[in-house]
């Protein structure tokens, strides 16, 4: 989910300026973004999220920029996109203690940047520098200033990571300092230039051209010399947000998509009778509610507990999931492995939903949902106004671009209720990551819901130290799962149902294709057949 550089800088960038010899590419998402026979031909693929959110590895939380970051950068250790073990990918090898407090990384020989820089130990000082300082605001540092005391050079191939104490769970967190070039990204204005699109990183894949709400173009970086290597000679990455012209871009005689993301569960039939593949895979993907609590009654958690027992989350998982889903029964998924079912849980019950209003002394109330415009988001949407008109809150839905709706977030305007989609895993699995990218203390979401300053706030924040701090694992779960606890209690930012998200593609073309349960596709070990 977007937070505040994901959603800025959406002009078009002048890609002839910043990355030299590549093509201006396609202009609109009817172009396939080039030609090729057999091997050779372009890989298009629809992507069910804008592009025109932050492209900056160390800000980003955009769905589509996220997924086409892990094709053109590597961190130190990348990971497996579905089971998240780490991996070496710049660096040789992973370190063999991850109870250690000093890690060592030695750089792969040979590896350079897109322009044909070659990556170094300064370059890895410089991402790593920018994610630590206490005076720049990345969303990355919510996953490393807690743990991450310093990162040194030892020589031109060669850095040192020392951590506060030992965190085995952050080896897969470096997935998410993407190695960046220090002679491009120290320029002036660089930074502004990540947000709007620049990337150059030194992956499988270099990024050719990018338009905004249309569509992004990648062809393989003959350069790259590691662990997973390009198998498309060129690839286009359509943005297509409306759910039927993403789903008529890859079915029938005139598809001219292989693989889309984000497939309407209703279109799933249709799509398998035409000789598509379609999978899903089940994580932290969910619709969440998040309350202004400064706007009065909302300050009140009887009236946010109130209001999510009114949702009759059944319906919305049979009616509008079509069983691709379940209730949340806790701000985790039941397939995480930091999962306990939660004390408080929200199943459908519009009496108590009643009681809890009329113990709060509120009636008459009238709200109004920001919602983003995602597919599967505004087929909840009429559910959740229907259960809450039910009980007596009359419900207005305003559903627009997820752009414009963390604009004004961000802008500070005023609100009631926002309706939105979520996917941590795009981060990881880990329970503490997840956490903290939704409660961590000075971020962006704490900032949305003007929470932060209440004293249990305070408190979670500080259980939520001390769980990070905790060097047993079982006892880490445990101290993580009673704050959770505390989290499903006050409903300021919570689930209201878990959700699969659906991968379809064309088998007779494709092999290799791993459908991953957060959004996005990830192709960098998928291959023609």
């Amino acid at each position: 989910m977007p937070r505040r550089s994901v959603l800025t800088g959406a002009g078009a960038l002048g890609v002839g300026a910043v990355l030299a010899g590549c093509s201006a590419g396609p202009e609109s998402t009817n172009e396939t973004g080039g030609g090729g026979r057999g091997k050779d031909r372009t890989l298009t693929a629809v992507i069910g999220y804008g592009n025109d959110g932050s492209w900056d590895p160390t800000q980003t939380a955009s769905a589509f920029a996220m997924a086409a970051n892990h094709h053109i950068y590597e961190g130190l250790l990348d990971t497996d996109p579905i089971t998240r073990a780490p991996y070496p990918a710049l660096a040789t090898a992973v370190p063999r203690d991850p109870s250690a407090t000093t890690w060592r990384f030695t750089l792969r020989p040979g590896a350079t940047f897109h322009d044909g820089k070659p990556v170094t130990a300064d370059d890895v000082v410089f991402v790593f520098d920018r994610i630590l300082d206490p005076g720049t605001q990345t969303l990355a540092k919510g996953f490393f200033a807690s743990w991450l005391e310093s990162v040194r050079k030892t020589d031109s191939r060669t850095v040192e990571l020392r951590l506060r104490f030992p965190f085995p769970d952050g080896l897969a967190r470096l997935t998410l300092a993407k190695v960046m070039p220090r002679h491009v990204f120290s320029r002036p204005g660089a930074w502004d230039d990540a947000v709007k699109g620049l990337a150059v990183g030194s992956g499988p894949y270099r990024q050719t051209a990018h338009h905004p709400k249309s569509n992004t173009t990648f062809e393989a970086f003959a350069g790259y010399n590691g662990p997973r290597r390009p198998a498309f000679r060129t690839m286009n990455w359509l943005t297509i947000v409306d759910a039927a012209a993403r789903v008529a871009k890859i079915s029938g005689t005139g598809a001219g998509a292989q693989i889309a993301d984000n497939i309407p569960y209703a279109n799933i039939p249709r799509l398998e009778q035409g000789g598509l593949k379609v999978a899903g895979g089940a994580g932290m993907n969910n619709l969440f509610l998040m309350f202004n609590t400064r706007h009065k009654p909302f300050d009140d958690v009887r009236v946010r507990q109130a209001l999510h027992y009114a949702i009759d989350t059944e319906k919305m998982v049979r009616v509008a999931l079509k069983g691709h889903g379940k209730p949340a029964s806790s701000f985790l998924d039941e397939g995480n492995p930091g999962y306990r079912r939660a004390r408080t849980v929200y199943g459908y019950d519009p009496a108590r939903a009643k009681a809890l209003l009329e113990a709060a002394g509120v009636t008459g109330l009238k709200v109004g949902i920001l919602a983003v415009n995602v597919s599967w988001i505004v087929d909840c949407l009429p559910t959740i106004k229907a259960s809450w008109d039910a009980i007596g809150v009359r419900t207005t839905l305003a559903p627009q671009e997820t752009t414009a709706v963390f604009t004004k977030l961000d802008q500070k305007q005023d609100y009631q209720v926002v309706a939105a989609a979520s996917n941590p895993n795009q981060f990881g699995l880990d329970a503490d990551l997840i956490m903290h990218y939704n409660y961590g203390p000075e971020n962006l979401w704490m900032q949305y819901t003007r929470w932060a300053g209440h004293p249990v706030a305070r408190r979670l924040f500080k259980d939520m130290d001390r769980a990070t701090r905790e060097p047993d694992p079982a006892r880490k779960k445990a101290m993580i799962q009673d704050y959770i606890d505390v989290v499903a209690e006050q409903a300021v930012l919570y689930p209201v149902v878990h959700n699969e998200l659906m991968t379809a593609w064309d088998p007779r073309r494709l092999s290799g294709i791993r459908p991953q349960p957060y959004p996005g596709v990830n192709l960098l070990q998928a291959r023609w057949i």
